[in-house]
């Protein structure tokens, strides 16, 4: 290119900016985009608009901005549909016009924004997050828990400061009833980037102290200017769903819904719905233990003249029941003394006659274990006689002694020794001249 037919960097950029603004395909156009950077300065919203391919990385950036004239309407119009104001991280589409500065380059200006797009990418966001956690099991884990019937340890996730914890305490603690709570507040940022972690960090902090709390409460308060959008968040909601102990929620304004809302056991409209609510689950036990207390002062009354009715009737009735009683136990006891006597008569009965039984056999084994002896002894009394010396005598025998011992052998006598002969009839002495030994055929 010749030297002559160059341009300068400002009439190129005015070349640029004019193209722009000349061609009727870059004006009043509708873009959808991920906002990222947003901030307000001097009334005016600034931003970058950015793409992400299916990787997440970032294929295209434009600066854009909304002017201050748009600004307000366009906010208003946007919360008023998404609960929401308009920040980071949101996806949302855009009617504006490509301008060119020579200063600051290509940008956007946004003068229309269509708020169901955004609500339909946050539907979106939310019905995935509940989706993945129905796949995990997780999805009801939380509401199935039993919400406490008497919630009095309150454990408390909130801002401190914050309007919202201000209003839930304000009406725990001057609740109409008086009843007592007992509180504690675990501190979390509730807005913007950072809430998913903060509040995931007070829910662990709560938990290394389960044994103090009945359930917990996670509390925000609403306005125009309210970011929500930590907590549809896929961790956070994790640790909600399976939360041990019962979990109430109460974030934003009534037309606010978050998947906290969805997974949580209890979700209320408000922090001061939440206050109301636990306030109420006292006075519906205070009420039904003092309806329980009533009954059991009736029924105790009721049995109690039941009771004295009874005895009453039992004082009149005991002495006729108590003679009669007499009367029964008397005869009852002369039917056993009858039947005692009958039956010591027909056991002495038996027993005398085993006694005579035994006598009888004592007797008749007495008899046989004398009978032998006593024929044996006057068997041998017989002997005795039949062989006693007296007998001997008489059959014509005698008996010799020497020193009055009976003569048995020859050898034992000796010439001269005395010698007795008793005879039947008197005794013989005489003295031994000599004696010999019988031969065999001088034997009888």
């Amino acid at each position: 290119m010749e030297l002559n037919k160059s341009v300068t960097l400002q009439q190129y950029q005015q070349m640029l900016g004019n193209t722009i603004r000349m061609n009727p395909q870059l004006h009043g156009v509708w873009v959808t985009a991920e906002l990222s950077d947003v901030r307000i300065a001097g009334g005016h919203c600034y931003m970058e608009l950015i793409e992400k391919d299916v990787l997440g990385a970032t294929c295209a950036k434009m600066r854009a901005m909304i002017w201050s004239g748009t600004l307000s309407a366009l906010r208003r119009k946007f919360v008023d549909a998404t609960g929401k104001d308009i920040s980071t991280g949101m996806k949302v589409m855009v009617k504006g016009s490509a301008n060119h500065h020579n200063l600051y380059g290509l940008s956007f200006t946004i003068s229309d924004i269509d708020p169901s797009y955004t609500v339909g990418d946050l539907e979106r966001l939310r019905r995935e997050i509940l989706e993945r956690l129905a796949r995990e099991g997780v999805l009801g884990s939380n509401k199935q828990l039993r919400f406490p019937p008497v919630p009095q340890r309150i454990a408390i996730v909130s801002a401190p400061g914050a309007a919202g914890y201000g209003d839930f305490m304000n009406q725990i603690e001057n609740n109409p009833d008086g009843f007592k709570f007992y509180t504690h507040l675990f501190p979390a940022v509730m807005q913007g980037e950072r809430t998913s972690a903060s509040v995931r960090d007070a829910l662990e902090l709560v938990e290394s102290t389960i044994d103090l709390w009945d359930c917990v409460v996670i509390i925000r308060g609403g306005g125009s200017t309210t970011d929500l959008n930590g907590f549809d968040e896929y961790e956070l909601a994790k640790a909600v769903a399976t939360f041990p102990l019962p979990v109430a929620v109460g974030i934003g304004h009534e037309r606010d819904r978050t998947v906290l809302d969805e997974i949580a056991c209890m979700r209320c409209k408000t922090p001061t719905a939440v206050a109301a609510m636990l306030v109420d689950s006292l006075r519906v036990a205070w009420t039904a233990a003092v309806e329980r207390v009533k009954k059991i002062a009736r029924y105790s009354g009721d049995a109690l003249k039941g009771e004295k009715y009874r005895i009453a009737t039992m004082e009149t009735a005991l002495p006729a029941r108590v003679q009669t009683r007499i009367m029964r136990s008397e005869k009852h006891l002369t039917e056993m003394g009858h039947a005692v006597e009958r039956a010591l008569t027909r056991r002495a009965a038996s027993e005398q006659e085993k006694v005579r039984m035994l006598r009888y056999r004592f007797e008749k084994a007495c008899t046989g274990l004398t009978d032998k002896p006593m024929l044996r002894l006057k068997n041998l009394e017989n002997m005795l006689r039949v062989l006693s010396p007296d007998n001997t005598i008489k059959r014509g025998y005698s008996i010799t002694r020497v020193n009055g011992k009976a003569v048995r052998s020859v050898s034992e006598l000796h010439p001269g020794d005395t010698m007795e002969t008793v005879l039947l009839d008197g005794i013989i002495s005489s003295t031994v001249k000599e004696s010999r030994l019988q031969s065999e055929n001088e034997k009888i």
